[in-house]
């Protein structure tokens, strides 16, 4: 251990998870697990959740392995004990240990850092918001058909507008801005210059291609059926656009052998279907308006028709393609009604910043709300982690011993499989579902459950902790 600490120590018998020359992370029996308890209510939820993660590694391993907990500060806790919202010891024991899960951090009132957990993801490049969304059963929910959704976001977290380039209206700043976009550029459409806050928002191929790449290792790896990319291509389309350009890009050039983008499938289908089918026709068939389009754009069709055939007919042919992973794009409006009305149809799904936020939290409501919605924070190249609750302090239930911990635990269970402890893991999902199952449940489950008629037992949040230790069986 190199790391050099001010104000904090970490655990003398335990040992730093280390990534070999290939990326893979290398976990020691014991490791050194850096934690964050959180604000408001984070230190009810953390207190069950630690408790649930002991209890499953040794019940997984019989005492042959342990974490060996290193509690560092952020947010309300932090400024109380040492004037500072971050600490330089808190981002030096998460780049240190690789690993690390935090809970929910208040966010500083006025100047300063907007955001502590943006602050953690763009210090240590933490590129990937990892949020798997699925149904649990027995939970309470607003939609019909909740067992349909089983889906696992990957949100890009460095870039698009949560990037934070922005300057407020009225500032000297922003004037220069819009004097520099108005002259340089020949912007003209700010509606009402005068009062208007300005952002800029950066996508990148690079983020885009590393983000895209992280979605499509983990179907395969997973066997999940296809991955989506989300987007706004057809009003941005040189950020959005550009997004879902540079992701079917990526998974051409990276994974050809493996992946089949949803045109593509079309295009074979069709030659499967009728073997004697023109490529006109075919082009006709994957673009119904093709016939009223211009010249220039029906050769683009064509041309996209025989390439496909020429490039991958042999590889995807004869209904090879039906085993590959499916790439394709939709729309971001579009997609929030479709995880309504047809969630079987997703799988994994890649997206911007935004985006993400939104239909993360969108999915969440739909299983039971973001009171069980895991997150993780991840930088695939480097190993480096922070899994996190996905909710706020909810600061009125403080020290109550109330709130539902399932964000914290479900997102123990996302740190635990990153560290390929996955017998721990599968403990903790079988103790949960089987709690919730049994309907002994926290507040949040147990009012709408009465609400729906069933009979259900209140628990505190320690109590369910308990409840999942007990039903790990």
């Amino acid at each position: 251990m190199t790391a050099k600490f001010q104000d904090v120590t970490p655990p003398g018998d335990g040992q730093p998870i280390r990534v070999d020359r290939n990326g893979k992370l290398e976990v020691p029996d014991r490791p050194i697990m850096p934690f964050i308890e959180g604000d408001g209510t984070g230190p009810d939820i953390w207190r069950a959740s630690q408790r649930v993660f002991d209890a499953a590694i040794e019940k997984a391993y019989g005492g042959k392995r342990s974490i060996a907990w290193f509690e560092v500060f952020a947010g309300q806790k932090s400024f109380e004990k040492f004037k500072t919202w971050l600490p330089d010891d808190t981002l030096t024991a998460f780049r240190e240990f690789i690993v690390g899960i935090k809970g929910p951090l208040t966010t500083p009132v006025g100047g300063g850092i907007r955001s502590l957990n943006v602050a953690l993801r763009q210090m240590l490049d933490l590129y990937v918001c990892l949020r798997p969304v699925r149904y649990f059963q027995g939970v309470p929910s607003p939609v019909k058909r909740p067992e349909l959704v089983n889906m696992v976001i990957f949100r890009e977290n460095s870039e698009d507008i949560y990037a934070g380039i922005e300057w407020a209206a009225g500032t000297e700043e922003c004037k220069k801005v819009k004097a520099f976009l108005a002259k340089e550029m020949g912007v003209s459409k700010i509606r009402f210059p005068e009062t208007s806050g300005i952002g800029i928002k950066p996508v990148s191929q690079e983020g885009t291609a590393r983000l895209v790449r992280a979605a499509i290792n983990y179907a395969l790896r997973h066997q999940r059926a296809s991955v989506t990319m989300v987007h706004k291509g057809n009003i941005m389309k040189f950020t959005e656009g550009a997004f879902r350009d540079w992701g079917y890009q990526l998974a051409r050039e990276e994974f050809r052998d493996r992946v089949v983008t949803q045109r593509e499938s079309w295009i074979l289908g069709n030659k499967e279907s009728n073997a004697g089918l023109s490529d006109q026709d075919n082009a006709r068939l994957i673009e119904p308006s093709y016939d009223s389009l211009r010249a220039e754009d029906q050769k683009v069709v064509l041309e996209e028709v025989k390439s496909t055939l020429a490039a991958i007919w042999d590889t995807h042919g004869g209904g090879k393609w039906k085993n590959m992973l499916m790439i394709k794009d939709t729309i971001a409006d579009i997609t929030l009604q479709q995880v309504l009305t047809r969630a079987n149809e997703f799988d994994v799904v890649a997206t911007m910043n935004l985006n993400g936020d939104y239909v993360s939290d969108a999915l969440a409501a739909q299983v039971g709300g973001i009171g069980i919605a895991p997150g993780g924070n991840i930088n695939y190249d480097t190993g480096h982690a922070i899994f996190e609750a996905t909710h706020g302090t909810a600061p009125k239930y403080a020290n109550q011993d109330k709130v539902n911990p399932g964000s914290m635990i479900l997102s123990g269970v996302l740190m635990l499989e990153h560290m390929g402890w996955q017998e721990a893991a599968d403990l903790i999902v079988r103790g949960l579902e089987k709690a919730i199952a049994a309907r002994t449940v926290t507040y949040d489950f147990h009012r709408l459950m009465k609400a729906e008629g069933q009979e259900a037992t209140l628990l505190k949040c320690s109590e369910f902790g308990e409840a999942i230790v007990k039903n790990m069986s």
